[in-house]
Order: C-alpha cells, then sequence, then structure tokens
C-alpha cells in the first residue's frame, strides 16, 4: 500500500539517494537533495517521502500556499527507477490529491512537465489534469486539476 510521510529527520537522507533513470534526467533534472534544501528557503514547499509499505520508493513536492490565481501546485513527483512501472505513480499522486484537497481546501491543483515526459502526461490526463494552455510555461506543459 502507498502512503505518504512528511520528510523528516529520520528519512531525508533517504530521500536524497532516491533516483530516476538517466534518460529520465532530462525530464526531472533537479535532483531530491535540491527540493529539500529549496524547501527549508521556501517555507511553503511541502516535501514528502513516498512508501510502499515500508519501502522508500519515491519524493514529491507540493505548495501549502496559493499562487495569485488561487491554484495550489504539485511541484514535484517522481519514483525511483528501481520501483518505476509498478503503478506507484499513480497511487502517489492521487494520495496526494487526496491530502491536498482535504489539508488545503483547495479548489484546484497544477502540475507541469516537460513535454518529452509522455509518460507523466499521460498519467496526469488519466488522473483529470487538463492542460491549460497550448503553449509551454518555463519550458513545461501545465496541467491543471478541477477539485470541486
Amino acid at each position: 500500500m502507498i502512503h505518504l510521510k512528511r520528510v523528516s529527520v529520520d528519512n531525508w537522507y533517504a530521500c536524497t539517494q532516491l533516483e530516476v533513470s538517466e534518460e529520465q534526467k532530462k525530464s526531472f533534472p533537479a535532483p531530491v537533495v535540491y527540493w529539500i534544501a529549496e524547501s527549508k528557503v521556501v517555507e511553503d514547499f511541502q516535501p514528502m517521502a513516498i512508501y510502499f509499505d515500508s519501502n522508500l520508493v519515491g519524493f514529491a513536492v507540493y505548495s501549502e500556499k496559493a499562487d495569485h490565481e488561487e491554484n495550489y501546485w504539485v511541484l514535484a513527483l517522481m519514483i525511483d527507477t528501481k520501483y518505476q512501472g509498478r503503478g506507484y505513480g499513480r497511487e502517489s499522486l492521487k494520495k496526494l490529491i487526496d491530502l491536498m484537497k482535504e489539508s488545503l481546501n483547495c479548489k484546484c491543483i497544477m502540475i507541469g512537465h516537460r513535454p518529452e515526459n509522455g509518460i507523466a502526461g499521460k498519467l496526469y490526463e488519466s488522473l483529470g489534469f487538463q492542460r491549460v494552455s497550448e503553449g509551454l510555461i518555463d519550458g513545461e506543459v501545465v496541467r491543471l486539476l478541477r477539485c470541486k
């Protein structure tokens, strides 16, 4: 069973050991350690460890503060290369959406992905995220999920 835990003193180092494949580093260029560091200076960034049972399998970051249009963002979502292809990304994103809906009472969740990351695009679409623009924003395809 997939579950999320806040990154803490107990699991932060293990999170930094998570990696995507060499090919995926073009689509997910920032390592986990970057996101953990950024969350220490951007106070509304919440890093989460993703577990399958007791195994650390991935990492996510979301914002606990809405942007100027009242959208909340999933900033990063990754599953370690050893655990990909098992449906953990889908289940993790579902859990993260539920967490954000419950804790933030958000109306819309935004997520972005690099255009060459077709797997992410298909996953996000299958969970209801709609593309919000034809062009790219900061080099990414941006998608929106209406929660209410």
